[in-house]
């Protein structure tokens, strides 16, 4: 059996090997195939703290503009989350909202009950089910919506013009992949509606 040193000074020289990259004029076929995840073994602790520095500075420039604007208005970005999710849904459940969310009915109650007095979201019965509550945008909630979603689609727009169409695909896959399932399916979901309506004209 091998001894602890050993066997210590086995699993370091493996994980030198994993986090080292490739040596030149040897390529890794699967990298050569250009499949997802292909040559990133190298990746090392301080590019991935990196990326998270990143991830940081993106959101807070991204919300900035928007967190203003709810800041006038008295409300928080918990209120811009859900103003989102009931205009991209319009009839949205309240249960599948908390499901969105992730927050307890508490939270949620003290988010939607404010948006619901003062005019941005209307709640209605269910058809079928008399218990569920629908959830959809009025027009002044719809205006609002609009306004915060054109203050961030700017920012989006430039990010995706200088990065290029490749960079955008490849950061949309990052992006699912730091989704857990439950938002993969929402998202799938809402791109099979689209696809299902065609192209917008114009």
């Amino acid at each position: 059996m091998l001894s602890r040193e050993t066997s210590r000074i086995s699993e370091s020289a493996m994980q030198d090997v994993l986090t080292q990259s490739p040596r030149p004029g040897k390529r890794d076929s699967s990298a050569a195939h250009g499949q997802p995840g292909a040559g990133l073994l190298f990746l090392r602790e301080e590019e991935l703290r990196i990326a998270q520095d990143k991830i940081f500075f993106a959101l807070r420039d991204l919300t900035e503009s928007a967190d203003a604007i709810l800041a006038e208005l008295g409300f928080g970005r918990a209120h811009h989350r859900t103003l989102h999710w009931i205009g991209r849904k319009p009839g949205l459940k309240v249960g599948e909202l908390l499901a969105i969310l992730g927050i307890t009915k508490q939270s949620l109650t003290r988010v939607l009950g404010p948006l619901i007095r003062q005019g941005y979201v209307a709640q209605v019965q269910g058809q079928t089910d008399r218990r569920q509550r629908l959830l959809t945008l009025t027009e002044r909630g719809a205006e609002l919506e609009r306004k915060l979603f054109e203050c961030q689609r700017e920012c989006l727009l430039a990010a995706y013009r200088e990065a290029g169409g490749p960079a955008v695909e490849g950061f949309r896959r990052v992006l699912r992949g730091l989704t857990k399932e439950q938002g993969r399916r929402y998202i799938d979901e809402l791109e099979a509606s689209r696809a299902a309506k065609g192209p917008r004209a114009g």
